[in-house]
């Protein structure tokens, strides 16, 4: 993968400059997962500077940096930090104050203003200057690397799910099942859980970020299961809802059916081109409709990649298009509070209808099971 990252941080040097930034010009990126994307590894509080005559160091504290990234075969030279209390993001302004550069673009979004203010102190004669997103843009479209990643990401999220639907549920805590679906997430090959993994039964199921319990599984239950694997970095989620022991009721199937319609019109909505907007408002004006304008809070879905909830976000306010190749989230959902209700996602990525439209990567089945 070092050219991949070689590849991926030319971009970025070469986008630092297009924005009319001067010559001298050095990127410094903070953000861990950008740190990974341009790459390959986030040790903690480690930093990525590129300069503008090609050549990039990694500056960390951390000991255990691959070797690889150190060898020279890619262009990534890594400065390990022995000194007690060393701060990277320190050491790496004065590496730049020490060559012809004289302006240093940094994450403003990222860096505290405590970092912000050492960095000034110890190179006075640069020019700070705002980086923004501009890896988070680069990042928004995917390769076929990163795809694959994500593929496999869904694959071990779709068998830990499978296996526990297979397993007795009624008279087990939430608590419990959420941690057996980390563990076989991990059996099956997870670098770890892609977010804390959400469990919720009868009145608590159908809420989008419920923290598990000690409520026991009940017959009847609707049970809201809300996971995702962490592969090579790569993040996905899945969202499920089922109905506990006995066939559903009338209100149950009604609910139901609705979120699935809701998540139903945001999948066949995503296509290059389509404003992100338009997607959550295919969702939105389905549950308007029937009395739940504010189900879906604030977006029904979001990019999905090295983070959960990544650009874009698929919100009525957010500003742009989809391309091709992009990852995302759709999960609606309606909870009607005392008695419990449904959340539905999935992870697609955008493709055009000639390509076979949006790839599910998330297969597991949206039929009201009965467990």
């Amino acid at each position: 993968m070092s050219e991949v990252h070689m590849a991926r941080r030319s971009r970025l040097r070469e986008r630092s400059t297009a924005t009319g930034a001067a010559d001298g010009t050095a990127v410094l990126v903070s953000t861990p997962a950008n740190l990974r994307y341009l790459t390959g590894t986030a040790p903690p509080d480690a930093v990525l500077l590129l300069d503008p005559d090609g050549y990039d160091t990694l500056v960390t504290r951390a000991s255990g940096v691959p070797p690889a990234l150190g060898d020279g075969t890619d262009a990534l030279r890594v400065r390990a930090l022995t000194a007690p209390g060393g701060d990277p993001v320190v050491t790496a302004a004065e590496l730049a104050g020490r060559g012809r550069i004289r302006v240093l673009a940094v994450e403003e979004h990222h860096l505290t203003v405590a970092r912000h203010r050492a960095l000034a102190a110890v190179a006075p004669h640069l020019r700070l200057a705002d980086l923004g997103t501009a890896v988070e843009q680069q990042r928004l479209v995917k390769d076929e690397d990163e795809i694959a990643a994500l593929r496999i990401a869904a694959e071990i999220t779709d068998q830990a799910l499978g296996e526990l639907l297979e397993s007795i549920l009624v008279g087990r805590t939430e608590r419990h099942l959420a941690l057996e679906l980390e563990r076989r997430l991990i059996d099956h090959g997870a670098e770890g859980s892609a977010f804390p993994t959400s469990v919720g039964t009868g009145r608590n199921s159908g809420l989008a970020d419920h923290v598990p319990t000690d409520r026991r599984v009940e017959e009847g239950d609707f049970l809201t299961v809300r996971l995702g694997a962490r592969y090579r970095g790569y993040r996905c989620r899945i969202g499920r809802t089922f109905v506990i022991g006995t066939a559903p009721a009338d209100w149950q199937i009604q609910l139901y059916d609705l979120v699935f319609g809701a998540e139903r019109a945001a999948r066949e909505a995503l296509a290059p081109g389509a404003q992100y907007r338009a997607v959550d408002r295919a969702a939105r004006q389905l549950l308007d409709a029937e009395g739940y304008p504010d189900a879906l809070g604030r977006a029904v879905g979001a990019g999905v990649g090295l983070e959960i909830g990544e650009d874009p976000l698929l919100s009525p306010e957010a500003v742009g298009k989809l391309d091709a190749c992009v990852p995302v989230t759709v999960e609606p959902g309606v909870h009607l509070p005392g008695r419990g209700g449904v959340r539905i996602d999935d992870t697609l990525v955008v493709r055009a209808q000639s390509d076979g439209g949006p790839e599910l990567l998330t297969i597991t089945t949206k039929e009201l099971l009965a467990l």
